[in-house]
Order: C-alpha cells, then sequence, then structure tokens
C-alpha cells in the first residue's frame, strides 16, 4: 500500500466502527421508546443497508472535487450521527410520529455512509500501481471497523456513557476522520482554512456534548416523566430511573414503570400471599426478578423461610439496597440474613442449579423484547416445574388482563400446556390499572385461602374475589408461547399498539 494512503485506510477504521454504532444506537434507542427490539433492529438494519445502497449509487455522480466532497460526507455522517440519540428522544418527546424522524435519520446517515467507500475508492483509483493492494486494503479496514464499534458499543460505550454520550462521542470520531483528511490532504483541498476551522468547531461541539450530555438527558428525562427524576443509570443491561413527587416514589426500567410507592403494596401481596398462603411449606422460596427487594420484603413476614432472589442486573440490586429511598420502601429487605442474592441469568440458573423450592415467584418485566420474552415460554416454565417440591405452587406476573388480555391468557395457556393446574387472578393496582397473575401447581389449587400475615390491602375474603374476570377481560383461541414460535411477543405488542 502505498505511504501517502496510509492515513485514509485509518479513516477507514474509523467510520466503519462509527457506521455500526449509528446502527446500533438507533436500534437501542427505538427498542427503548417503542419497545419490540426484533423489529426495531430489522427495520433499522434493513433501512441502513438499502439506504447504503442509495449512497453508493448516488456517488457515481461526484465527479469533481473528491477530497471536498469525501469531507463534507464525513462532516454530514458526524453531526447527523452526533446529534441521532437527542433527536430520537426529543422526536418522541414532542412529536406524534416518531417512527417518521427515526427513518428519515436512517436514510440521511445510511446514504451518506454508502457514499464514503466507493468515493475513497475513487480517491486512489488513479494509483493504478496500488490499486489492487489498496482496495483490498480499504475493505480490510471496513470490515474490522465494523467488528470493533459492533463489540465497543455493548461492552464499553453504552453501559458506561449511556446514549447521549456515546451519541456525541461516535460522532466526534467521524469529525476527527474529517480532520485527518483536512489537515493530512489539505493541499488536494479547496478552502482548506475554511475546512479546518469548521471541522475544529464541530469537534468541539461534539465533545461539549458528550461532556454535558447528562444536562441534556435530565431535560429530556425531565419531559418524559411526570415526576422530578432524582436517579438515571444505564447499566449493562438496562435504563433505570427513578423520579418522586412529595412522598411518590416510582422506577422505572427502559422507561416502563416498575411500581409506584403508593400503591405497589397491592401488587406485592398479590403476588406474594397469594401463593405462599396456599403452599404447605414455606421453607425455601425463589424469586426470579424482583431486584427491587419489594418482593422480599413481603416473603420476610413468614418465619423461618429462606429466600433466593435471582436477578441478572447486579446494578439494579445494589441501588435498591443502598438507595435510601427504596431502602426505607423495602425495609431493607435486601440486606437480611435470609435472603441470598445470586447475580445470573433466570434461564440459565434455573438449567444449572439442583435445588428444589416450595414456592416460585416469577416477578420479571412485561415481555416487550425477545430476551424477556424467553422467560415466559412454556420451556421457562417446564423449568420451573423441574425446580418446585411435589406440593410447590408458582406465582407469575402476567401483565394485565384488561390492557393485554390475550398476552394475559396466552401466559396462562402456555404455563397450563406444561401440565400445572393453573389459578388465575388479578387486581386493581391504581398505577398500572387491572393487573393480573398466573398462580400454577401439579396439585389441584384450591380457590380459598387464609392470609396470616400483616397485609395493607390482602384478606382471606377479597382474595376469593380476584378470581372472578369480567366478559372484557377474557380471550379465546389464544396460541401457547414457545421459544420456537414468540407469540405472547406478538400479542403484547397488539396491545401496545391498541392502547398508546
Amino acid at each position: 500500500m502505498a505511504k501517502k494512503y496510509r492515513l485514509l485506510m485509518l479513516t477507514t477504521l474509523i467510520i466503519s466502527g462509527c457506521s455500526m454504532c449509528y446502527e446500533l444506537i438507533i436500534s437501542a434507542v427505538s427498542s427503548y421508546l417503542v419497545g419490540d427490539t426484533v423489529l426495531q433492529y430489522s427495520v433499522t438494519i434493513g433501512l441502513y443497508m438499502c439506504s447504503m445502497g442509495l449512497g453508493s449509487y448516488l456517488s457515481k455522480y461526484i465527479r469533481k472535487e473528491l477530497f471536498n466532497k469525501f469531507v463534507w460526507v464525513e462532516i454530514g455522517v458526524g453531526v447527523l450521527g452526533g446529534i441521532c440519540a437527542p433527536v430520537l428522544f426529543l422526536a418522541n418527546l414532542y412529536l406524534e410520529r416518531y417512527e417518521l424522524v427515526m427513518y428519515i435519520w436512517i436514510i440521511l446517515i445510511g446514504t451518506l455512509v454508502g457514499i464514503e467507500i466507493p468515493l475513497l475508492t475513487r480517491i486512489i483509483e488513479n494509483d493504478r500501481e496500488n490499486l489492487r493492494v489498496t482496495i483490498s486494503s480499504i475493505f480490510s479496514f471496513d470490515y474490522i471497523g465494523g467488528l470493533a464499534g459492533s463489540i465497543a458499543f455493548p461492552l464499553i460505550l453504552l453501559p458506561h456513557l449511556g446514549y447521549y454520550a456515546t451519541s456525541f462521542l461516535t460522532g466526534s470520531m467521524n469529525i476527527f476522520a474529517a480532520g485527518i483528511i483536512v489537515f493530512r490532504y489539505h493541499k488536494r483541498i479547496t478552502k482548506p482554512l475554511f475546512f479546518k476551522t469548521l471541522v475544529c468547531v464541530l469537534f468541539g461541539f461534539l465533545i461539549s456534548g458528550a461532556v454535558f450530555s447528562d444536562n441534556l438527558s435530565n431535560y429530556v428525562e425531565n419531559g418524559l416523566y411526570r415526576d422530578r427524576v432524582i436517579l438515571s443509570k444505564h447499566t449493562q443491561y438496562q435504563h433505570i430511573v427513578m423520579t418522586k413527587h412529595r412522598d411518590d416514589l416510582r422506577l422505572f426500567i427502559n422507561g416502563n414503570i416498575q411500581f409506584c410507592s403508593k400503591d405497589e403494596y397491592r401488587y406485592h401481596e398479590a403476588l406474594v400471599h397469594m401463593p405462599m398462603s396456599r403452599a404447605e411449606s414455606k421453607e425455601e422460596v425463589l424469586v426470579l426478578g424482583g431486584g427491587d427487594g419489594l418482593a422480599v420484603r413481603e416473603l420476610l413476614k413468614y418465619e423461618g423461610t429462606n429466600i433466593t432472589l435471582v436477578d441478572l442486573d447486579r446494578e439494579m440490586v445494589d441501588i435498591c439496597r443502598e438507595n435510601p429511598n427504596i431502602k426505607e420502601l423495602n425495609g431493607g429487605a435486601l440486606d437480611s440474613d435470609r435472603l441470598t442474592v445470586v447475580i445470573d441469568d433466570a434461564y440459565r440458573y434455573l438449567e444449572e442449579t439442583d435445588k428444589l423450592f416450595d414456592v416460585i415467584l416469577v416477578d420479571l418485566p412485561d415481555p416487550n423484547d425477545q430476551s424477556l420474552n424467553k422467560l415466559y415460554t412454556n420451556i421457562f416454565y417446564r423449568l420451573c416445574g423441574n425446580h418446585l417440591t411435589e406440593k410447590g405452587i408458582m406465582a407469575v406476573q402476567s401483565t394485565s388482563p384488561y390492557y393485554a388480555k390475550e398476552a394475559f391468557w396466552c401466559i396462562n395457556e402456555t404455563i397450563a400446556s406444561e401440565g400445572f393446574d393453573v389459578l388465575p387472578y388479578h387486581l386493581q393496582v391504581p398505577s398500572f390499572g387491572d393487573w393480573g397473575f398466573n398462580m400454577a401447581s401439579r396439585n389441584e389449587l384450591s380457590e380459598d385461602c387464609e392470609i396470616t400475615v400483616p397485609t395493607k390491602y390482602l384478606t382471606s375474603e377479597n382474595s376469593r374475589a380476584m378470581l372472578i374476570f369480567g366478559k372484557d377481560e377474557t380471550a379465546d383461541n389464544v396460541q401457547i408461547n414457545s421459544l420456537a414460535k414468540p407469540m405472547l411477543l406478538e400479542y403484547y405488542m397488539e396491545a401496545v399498539k391498541n392502547w398508546e
């Protein structure tokens, strides 16, 4: 490879890595704001690739001042990509057609990215002696850069920087690549002083955006959430936001409310005490999810009960153990000597453990993406059943039988398909609406129970009323949910569309 083109190879590496990051940023933000991860990633990748093809086609019309045009393309990609995360969040906050803004941004960035490699190839095509080696090097660096971007985004950038800083920082790298061209090949650029000034200003702007991204994030999140945001944390697995208004504390994961301190006791009393009141033995209890410690708080009301909590996100558990607002709410339950915390994927834990439990509580977020959908499949419930004692009982958080009735009854039928006797129940949780659960056992479950521990809502009498469903809360002919055919995700996302 000719020495004079080595810096161009470096820019190829940078712009390819940035391009991959933009795809992932847009996909991840859309999954966070809209849900349905598979759809968002599929649409983003497909439209992005198509736009790159369009850009490659349009590049043939660029005939003069190739270095100037290449710099303009890099600047365009850097600016559009650098602000893509805040633009998408603001579009979701202020515009009704978020998807339209997302599509436009994908097409603009993808088209410009598609121009880059053909333009770079044409810049070096006059060097016939080294053309073969140089072109092979361009594509080698292009693919290596793509790999670097795809690894850096989920493992380094997003967990440590969040959406906004990652977006700004990635854009600044594109501007840096433009700066390499401007300063190294300034003799082949018209108006080099203008371009040098422009790339310096834009680089400073995007770096400043990365540095002050928390301020922008706080502004946007305070618009997304009704109450004041007092904590915002992007972990390796999810985005956690805590809001507070007077004594109303709320926790959100990926934009979805997990609890409201004013009424969470209704949800957790129903989840915990309905199965516990029917369990013959209460010695060993497994909680899958529930990193907030609120289900554990209720379980600790039973003397002699040992609890194993399995949660994927260590940072989530640490926040709920240490944050004074949540610690007051859960009563310091996560510090109990009767609790064992296991940081692991619930599915993997059930595959690997040999332990049996008298009660299993499945307190997981709603199934709004493929990774969560796996934890609502027939195979997952089979795994749960394998770890229940002979007379053990399981209870599953099952979404709303009113707002998402097909999803609720899909979970019911999926559990039943594994040979369980299933008893569905529901109650009103003001911050959620009508919310449902499914209780299951290998033995017949009684409709009657006696609540023997202190509660704020649940009684032996109203627990029986929770078993009654209205005509508009039932659904027929729903299919079971499996790994091969994730029907629950389809039911759930359809319900989200209907109630938006």
